[in-house]
């Protein structure tokens, strides 16, 4: 009724009167959808642009009973993607199998072993699409994800990497939200993204600046993708998020222990790697020494709880390591110096203090 009503009221005016109306609509500010998160926009936006199209990849090994799930969600999009190129890093599985179930509708590669980041390169050297976009094998994405990261990007043109947020999945069951507890940077994205990875995965790359970055490290086994994100931030590139939950992200048991203290190790290897390879100013590097710290503790926590726990040979040597490390806090120094004298004592309480943490290591990983 309201939209009548307005076409008759114009419909009378004088067309000077119509030209005054016609001037003030056109100046009514752009209105941000209120769940996206992204930097403010050097220039105004200019309203929304053209919507961009999705090249999805699937960088896979020995996934040939979960990728089924990942694939049908990608092809379930309601503005489905432009391509699915399905990236074999030499698995053994009937992955083709898997994948044959689809027809033409998803592209296979053949590789040999290489790893992920390899894999998903040669992949994203196919695509067309205006965005590379990353599905992991053993996720699957709410049918609006790549419709809502259109929306963000045609209503914002100038950035150059998308996200959105995303449900934690344990034992087939959702356990919060990736942005719970973490929060999206939108200022300083190029200091910050020095300190922490605030992105969630499967994130989607604008493919001019993922060709001119070169894609993912392939040297790198862990972390290449904070390290694209970090290389893309420090050249230049914004960044945005949609604050909805459109992915669901499994958390696995091989995701936890050791593998917490390779996955720290990593991050502080590819902080000391940045910081030889980029151009930073005296606070980016500041911030990065700091963060290169933090996740050297944290690392070393991780060896020594999991050495403790497991009553493995060298649990003290482990002890002693992070009782040498600077920031240890006195209860923690307190309990490190408790372990030297009897590393028993110490795992008897850590498995303890893990079980009433949560009904599962994964939960309290989460």
């Amino acid at each position: 009724m309201e939209l009548v009503e307005a076409a008759v009221t114009l419909a009378t005016l004088a067309p000077d009167e119509l030209r005054r109306c016609h001037n003030s609509l056109v100046t009514i500010p752009h209105r941000t959808d209120p769940a996206f998160a992204a930097p403010a926009a050097a220039t105004p936006p200019p309203g929304h642009g053209a919507r961009p199209t999705f090249s999805v990849i699937i960088a896979t090994y020995q996934a040939a009973d979960v990728i089924a799930a990942a694939i049908r969600s990608a092809l379930a999009q309601t503005e489905p993607p432009v391509e699915i190129i399905v990236a074999d890093d030499g698995s053994t599985d009937d992955l083709a199998g898997a994948v044959a179930d689809f027809g033409e509708t998803v592209r296979l590669l053949r590789l040999l072993h290489q790893g992920a980041a390899s894999a998903s390169n040669k992949a994203a050297a196919l695509a067309t699409g205006d965005f590379v976009v990353v599905l992991d094998a053993d996720d699957t994405w709410d049918p609006h994800r790549l419709e809502r990261l259109a929306d963000l990007a045609s209503s914002r043109p100038d950035l150059d990497l998308l996200t959105t947020d995303a449900w934690f999945v344990v034992d087939g069951n959702r356990r919060g939200r990736f942005y719970d507890h973490n929060n999206f940077a939108t200022s300083d994205q190029s200091t910050e993204i020095l300190r922490r990875t605030f992105f969630f995965a499967h994130v989607a790359v604008r493919r001019t600046r993922w060709e001119m970055a070169g894609g993912f490290a392939p040297d790198l086994a862990r972390g290449y993708d904070w390290d694209l994100q970090l290389r893309l931030l420090l050249a230049g590139c914004t960044a945005g998020c949609v604050l909805e939950p459109l992915a669901d992200y499994t958390i696995h048991p091989e995701s936890l222990s050791a593998n917490r203290y390779e996955s720290l190790k990593a991050r502080v290897e590819l902080l000391e790697r940045a910081r030889t390879t980029q151009t930073l100013s005296g606070d980016q590097d500041a911030v990065l020494l700091a963060a290169r710290e933090n996740y050297r503790r944290r690392a070393l926590a991780a060896r020594a709880e999991e050495a403790l726990m497991s009553e493995a040979p060298g649990r003290r040597r482990a002890a002693l390591a992070e009782l040498a490390a600077r920031g240890i806090g006195p209860r923690r120094r307190a309990f490190l110096a408790a372990a030297l004298v009897s590393p028993r004592w110490a795992g008897v309480r850590l498995r303890r203090m893990a079980m009433e943490q949560g009904r599962a290591p994964s939960d309290r990983i989460v």
